[in-house]
């Protein structure tokens, strides 16, 4: 038996909570692809903390997570498909970008907004052919701003966060996105998102700054 089916062992052979968040920790801490599904399947336990260790190991294993993840997305149950959107908006692959565009704009989870609006800022853009990156980007720009107007204020901060990203990605899309950051400016409600807003204005600046020499 490898050391990554012992590790798979102990995680179906917990008999505890205690013992699951222990035996799920050393698998995700091993970023083994092998175990992509027994960390999927730790999403769906009801042990909180075993599911934010699953979704850190899922993240760290990346690219071979995802598609497993993207089947899981279908699944009924809700819990497990919230932990599996978190883990693909950490990925930020291009392929979870119609499930995070979804759960961004009608998730009734605030944390899962959050997750999304924070992924759709950080796809890996560049591994979309060009003729599509340009149509994408536009629709993550759509959806973020819709979430900039979230009745939450950590989904807006997490907006803000995302429009930033998109920004420095897309350098297109940037006059729009300062345009929108200065409108948050001026209405948002909430001091944490102004001054988010803010340092976001000031990383664009030295990204335009650093693109114009």
């Amino acid at each position: 038996m490898t050391d990554i089916q012992k590790l798979i062992r102990a995680v179906e052979q917990a008999d505890s909570s205690a013992r699951l968040l222990e035996a799920v920790e050393r698998l995700a801490a091993a970023q083994a692809k092998e175990a992509t599904p027994t960390l999927i399947a730790a999403l769906g336990y009801n042990n909180p903390g075993a599911a934010v260790a699953a979704v850190d190991g899922l993240v760290k294993i990346g690219e071979a997570a995802v598609q497993p993840l993207l089947e899981l997305i279908d699944d009924y149950n809700y819990g497990a498909r919230a932990w599996a959107i978190r883990a693909l908006a950490g990925i930020g692959d291009p392929r979870a970008l119609n499930t995070l565009l979804e759960a961004a704009k009608t998730d009734f989870s605030l944390s899962v907004r959050r997750a999304s609006a924070r992924g759709l800022g950080t796809l890996r853009w560049h591994e979309l052919p060009q003729e599509q990156r340009h149509l994408h980007q536009a629709e993550a720009l759509e959806a973020l701003q819709l979430a900039c107007q979230d009745p939450e204020w950590v989904v807006r901060y997490a907006a803000v966060t995302g429009l930033e990203a998109l920004a420095i990605a897309q350098p297109n899309l940037t006059p729009q996105i300062i345009t929108q950051l200065e409108h948050i400016a001026q209405t948002d409600v909430d001091l944490a998102v102004r001054t988010r807003v803010l340092l976001a204005q000031q990383q664009l600046q030295k990204s335009l700054v650093v693109s114009n020499n």
